[in-house]
């Protein structure tokens, strides 16, 4: 059985800080402009949007959530290549966790996201078909619905966005409420994985 989503509920405040776990994924997003100018907002009445719009392209946002505190990262790239997946992972540890003895990332199993040439790192991924079991879908829900929900034009607003809904989360403490436990997770997951053994329990 997978150890990513055990890591989220059991550890000491002396190894959080030592070994924090970090839960990362990625997000694409499309960038959409306005044909014509919205009808603004008014007494009683919610501003109104054409409905034609204009594409701009896409933006990939790398999302890290960490597992034990309020604290998130969103960085908006062009794109999702292995080299800019290892950009990512060098700034967590050399300007988010320069400490950390170790830092567990937990992740899925796609193909970018490789441990090659990266240090201080330590890769838990999620089992095949569960990447739901990873805390940091739920927190991009939540981005996609404060923060994403409306139209943004260029990659710039999305930084900018993005940015300011960051440190709104940061600031008022929010947190992920993980209520998934190794008991659960072994009865929903009983047929894909095998009985643990002693050293699991």
């Amino acid at each position: 059985m997978s150890r990513a989503w055990r890591m989220c509920s059991t550890s000491t405040p002396r190894r959080r800080i030592q070994r924090p776990v970090l839960c990362f994924d990625e997000s694409p997003t499309q960038l959409i402009g306005e044909v014509r100018q919205p009808i603004p907002a008014a007494p009683g009445r919610l501003e109104r949007h054409d409905f034609e719009y204009k594409r701009n392209g896409t933006a990939n946002l790398f999302v890290f959530l960490d597992a034990h505190r309020s604290w998130r990262k969103v960085k908006v790239t062009e794109r999702r290549a292995a080299h800019d997946f290892a950009h990512c992972m060098r700034d967590l540890a050399d300007i988010y966790y320069p400490q950390a003895e170790c830092i567990r990332v937990v992740l899925d199993n796609l193909s970018t996201h490789t441990p090659a040439a990266l240090y201080q790192l330590e890769f838990h991924y999620t089992p095949k078909h569960a990447s739901w079991l990873n805390m940091v879908e739920i927190e991009i829900g939540v981005l996609r619905s404060q923060c994403l929900d409306r139209r943004i034009e260029s990659r710039d607003s999305l930084i900018a966005e993005v940015a300011a809904w960051e440190n709104q989360r940061n600031n008022s403490g929010a947190r992920i409420n993980w209520m998934f436990s190794t008991e659960q997770a072994r009865l929903k997951m009983a047929k894909a994985y095998p009985k643990p053994t002693g050293k699991e329990s």
